[in-house]
Formats: structure tokens, C-alpha cells, sequence
């Protein structure tokens, strides 16, 4: 396949998020244990972040915030300050955690940097995702960073409107279906699946894709068998 960009989502696909996440939501559920179960909770959690996607967009400090907006609806707004200041350090923590990347990350991008343009598309916080690519050593590989508010495929469009380039040419890989895969299909483009160990609820699909411009690999070393 010859492409003229490669684009990579950045969390659970060069390097790991998901888990730290996980890691903590289950310290805002200890701190709620005595008001609902672990799987009430993380509903709840879960609603909230998906209710407030279109004013907070995704990131860390979206996720503090529903996390804020849950303990109010858990303790009829009777939430102490003493919690509010626990939930603002989980997201502190969060928002400090080491880059560890993904296995092989570092030499496929190597061995693909020399024939195609590489790009970061990813969605979350600015400023965090900035971060989180500056300490993990990659930036030099990469021609662009996208940092999209959302992954429609209006966002999608935009960007390729700004690398000037037309949907054909352009290769989207990630590990969610739904934001990394589907849109990228729906405008032209080819998108393929790299499945990461875990996936937010909020990206699952119920159904599956079948499509020309479709790949699903098991790891990221596959690639160097298609490019």
C-alpha cells in the first residue's frame, strides 16, 4: 500500500492511558464505596463524562470534573471540600504519569519514517497530550500533531484540509473503532485496527466493520508487513 501520510492516535496505541484511568476511577470508588456499588459508580462516572462530552470536550480535566459532578449527585450536594481535594489529586496524578510506550513503537516508526510523512491524530487535553509526546521521545518522527477536539469525520476532513492532502492518500491508525476506524472510512480513507488490551466504554462499537479500506493487525509490527 502507498500512502502519503500515516496517521497514529497517540493513548493505548504508541503508548499506554487506558490503565491509569482505571487506576483512578477505582480510587474515586473507594472514596464513594459507602454510597453505591464499584459498577453503580463507574456508571455513573461513565454518564457523566458522556453527558458532558459537548461542553468538555475528552481529557483529564473533563474527567476530573465529571468525577466532581458525581460525588455532588452521590452526596445530595453535600460533597466536603476534603473530597472535592482528593478528586483534584487523582486528576493531579493522572496528569503526571510517566509515558511508557507500547512494544516495537519506536522501530516502526523508524523503519516508516523514511518513505511516508507521519502524523499524530489524537483527541484529549492540549496541553497534557503535548506533554505526554515531549516525554515520550517520539516527536522527532513526526511531521504534524493533531491534537482534535473529537474524531468526526468533519475533524478528520478539517485536517486533511490543512495537510492539503485528499482522503485516498491518507491512513489512519488506532486502537478504537470508533474514533480512529469509522470516520476515517466514512470520508474515504483507510483505517486500520490495532486492538489495545482495554477500551473505554464510550469507544466500543456493537457491530462489525467490513469494509475494502479495513485492517485489523494484532500488533504494531505488523504494519512493516503492509507499508
Amino acid at each position: 500500500m502507498k500512502f502519503k501520510i500515516i496517521a497514529f492516535d497517540a493513548d493505548d496505541t504508541l503508548w499506554h492511558n487506558d490503565p491509569y484511568f482505571d487506576e483512578a476511577q477505582d480510587k474515586f470508588c473507594l472514596l464513594f464505596e459507602n454510597y453505591a456499588s464499584k459498577q453503580e459508580l463507574l456508571q455513573l462516572i461513565l454518564q457523566n463524562q458522556v453527558n458532558n462530552l459537548p461542553l468538555y470536550g475528552f481529557g483529564i480535566k473533563a474527567f476530573v470534573l465529571s468525577m466532581i459532578e458525581s460525588g455532588l449527585e452521590l452526596t445530595n450536594h453535600q460533597l466536603s471540600g476534603a473530597h472535592i481535594h482528593k478528586i483534584i489529586k487523582i486528576g493531579k496524578e493522572l496528569l503526571q504519569k510517566p509515558v511508557e510506550l507500547l512494544p516495537d513503537v519506536e522501530n516502526v516508526l523508524l523503519a516508516l519514517q523514511s518513505q511516508y510523512r507521519l502524523v499524530v491524530a489524537t483527541k484529549g487535553d492540549l496541553k497534557d497530550q503535548h506533554r505526554k509526546l515531549h516525554d515520550s521521545g517520539l516527536g522527532h518522527y513526526f511531521h504534524h500533531i493533531e491534537v482534535m477536539s473529537d474524531k468526526t469525520e468533519m475533524d478528520y476532513e478539517k485536517m486533511l484540509k490543512r495537510l492539503d492532502i485528499q482522503p485516498e492518500d491518507f491512513v489512519m491508525i488506532g486502537n478504537s473503532l470508533k474514533s480512529d476506524v469509522l470516520p476515517v472510512l466514512n470520508i474515504g480513507g483507510t483505517g486500520i485496527h490495532i486492538p489495545y488490551h482495554t477500551t473505554w466504554e464510550y469507544e466500543r462499537i456493537d457491530f462489525e466493520i467490513k469494509h475494502p479500506k479495513f485492517q485489523s493487525l494484532s500488533k504494531i509490527t505488523d504494519l512493516l508487513n503492509h507499508f
